[in-house]
Order: structure tokens, then sequence, then C-alpha cells
């Protein structure tokens, strides 16, 4: 079973909103009218069901009240990048009120197909501004706000706890999605030569490469796999531990929902409560504000999971110190 064991939360603060105007207008909605929503989501359409619910609940904590009634309109890639681009083509010509974009590839898919209706993101793997999404974090100065990530102290995290939880580690293969960006890789391998493990990188661009990408790591013979941040791999939790338990390697990644469908280890952003902190910046857009002058928000709640019942499936004993720092044990 999945016991609590306390939570981390961080507040990042950021600069006031901006009084410039933007490029999209604020766009208040009537009473009684629907709005609508393009939800821009490129890993598989079975699994957005628990994150627009997440999405609406931030909408009612953001005091939009008509958070139940609003129409989402749901574009998956189903893990196929190529299609983004289209996707967010259909959603734009349908009129929406605004569009959430989730990952870079869908900000970037956004973005070229608009450059008027707001888009909120949530990008658990950019640094905004260098990507040329927004002008600044408090002044965002465009059609673009949202929630982003790119935190690259993560990346040394995973590997401090692997070495932690397994004393011998010396070697590890890196699962990284290349749309993602380069921020997250430099980071980890940079905590790879600092911890003295040697690291191996395995490319992984769409769904259907999971399967051959733990292959090739399986056969390098690595103490561990490190899964870094992408839709690729969030969306497919179930997958990803039943690929982990089948090669018999242990993982760390960001994903909470992988260490709870059976991956050993996972510490970062609250995944649902990030979709409902988004939520609250959607619902401000759609009673008016405009994400030019929404400072771009960083996530606030963060979490530990270990997964002791897979550590005892692959032979390793998690030490105390570990487990003591989890706020969730799944036994």
């Amino acid at each position: 079973m999945a016991t609590g064991i306390g939570r981390r939360r961080l507040l990042a603060t950021l600069g006031g909103a901006a009084a410039t105007a933007g490029p999209a207008a604020a766009r208040a909605q009537p009473p009684g009218r629907t709005a609508r929503i393009g939800f821009l989501y490129p890993g598989v359409a079975r699994v957005a069901a628990v994150r627009i619910a997440a999405l609406r609940d931030g909408l009612r904590a953001g005091g939009y009240r008509e958070a139940d009634r609003v129409d989402v309109v749901v574009h998956a890639s189903e893990g196929d990048p190529a299609k983004l681009a289209a996707l967010a083509a259909d959603l734009v010509a349908r009129k929406p009120d605004a569009i959430v974009a989730a990952s870079p590839a869908a900000v970037r898919a956004a973005r070229s197909a608009t450059s008027v209706e707001p888009i909120v993101a949530i990008d658990l793997e950019s640094d905004p501004v260098a990507a040329g999404f927004v002008a600044s974090l408090a002044h965002p100065g465009g059609n673009v706000t949202g929630v982003f990530s790119d935190f690259p102290d993560f990346g040394t995290k995973w590997l401090e706890l692997l070495k932690e939880a397994i004393p011998g580690l010396s070697r590890a293969v890196i699962l990284w999605d290349p749309a993602t960006g380069a921020t997250q890789l430099n980071a980890v391998e940079a905590a790879g030569r600092s911890l003295k493990v040697g690291l191996e990188v395995v490319k992984v661009r769409a769904i259907d490469e999971l399967g051959r990408a733990f292959e090739t790591a399986a056969e390098r013979r690595p103490d561990a796999v490190v899964i870094l941040s992408s839709p690729i791999f969030g969306t497919n939790p179930k997958l990803i531990a039943d690929l982990t338990l089948a090669h018999h390697v242990p993982t760390a990644t960001l994903f909470s929902e992988i260490a709870r469908a059976g991956g050993l280890m996972s510490y970062g952003p609250n995944l649902l409560g990030t979709f409902r902190q988004t939520g609250t910046l959607l619902g401000r857009i759609l009673q008016g504000a405009r994400p030019a002058d929404l400072p771009v928000e960083r996530p606030t709640t963060f979490e530990m999971v270990v997964n002791l019942k897979t550590a005892k499936a692959l032979g390793l004993t998690l030490p105390a110190a570990v487990v003591a720092r989890a706020d969730e044990v799944v036994e």
C-alpha cells in the first residue's frame, strides 16, 4: 500500500504583473457562456482525463465559477511529436478562448499556430526565457504564460539518491528525449562527473521507441537507469514500470506515477498539483487577464516516492535514511 510520510513544498516568488499590453487581448467570459479550451497534449489521450480534472480543480480554486461547464477539446499526439503542428493548427481553427499546451514541443507548436489566442503552458523541461517563449518571467509580454520547471538540480538529486540506494553504483544509462532540450542532460552529465558515475545516453523520440530503449539500456548492463523528464515518459508510467521490472533495472525519474506503478524511485514536482496550478492561471485568463501580464510560475509542491515492492523484486535493500526522506512509500 502507499503510505504518506510528509510533504515538501517549495514556494517560488516572482515579480508583480506587468502593466504593459500584449498581443493577446483580455477576453473575460460573459455570464452563462461556456468557454472552450484547447488541450494540446503530446502523450496518449487515455491518460489526459485525470490531468484535465486537475485543471478544473485549479479553475475552481482560482474562483472561476463555470469550471464544470468549460468545454475542453483534447488533441493528443499519442506520443508522436510530428503530429503536434497539425493538431495545434486545428485547435486554433476552432477559435478557443485559450490553449493549454503540455510540454516544450506542444508550446512551440501552439506558438507557431497563433500569436493571438492565449497559451497557458505546463512545461517541466524548459527555461521559458532561453527557449524564447516569454520575454521575462515577471513580464511574459506575449500570448504565452504558464508553469515552467527547468530545475537542473534534479539531475544531481536523482543520481545522488541512486548512489545512496545502490552504494556500488558506478554506471548508469540516461534515457533522454531530445525534443526537451539539453538542460537536463547537461545537468545530469555534470552530476555524473562529480559523483564519479559513468553515463551512457540513449535517445527516445517517441513512445514506440521505449521498448527498444530499455533493451539497449539493459544490454549495456548499467547499475541503474535515469529517466529524464519528458511527456513521452510521464504519460506512460505503467509501460515504463513494466519495462523496469522486465529488464531488472533500478530507475529514478521525475515522475511519481512511474514510481507508484513499479519504478524504484522518483523526485520532482507533484504532477497533478502542477496541472491544478496551471488551471488557476487559466481561470484568470478566462476572467479577463492577459498572458502578457501574468508572471510565469514555478511548481510549488514537490514529492519523493520510493517503491519498496520494486526494490525487493530487484534484490535491493533501500537504506532507512532514503526511505525516511520519502513523502510516499509503496509497499
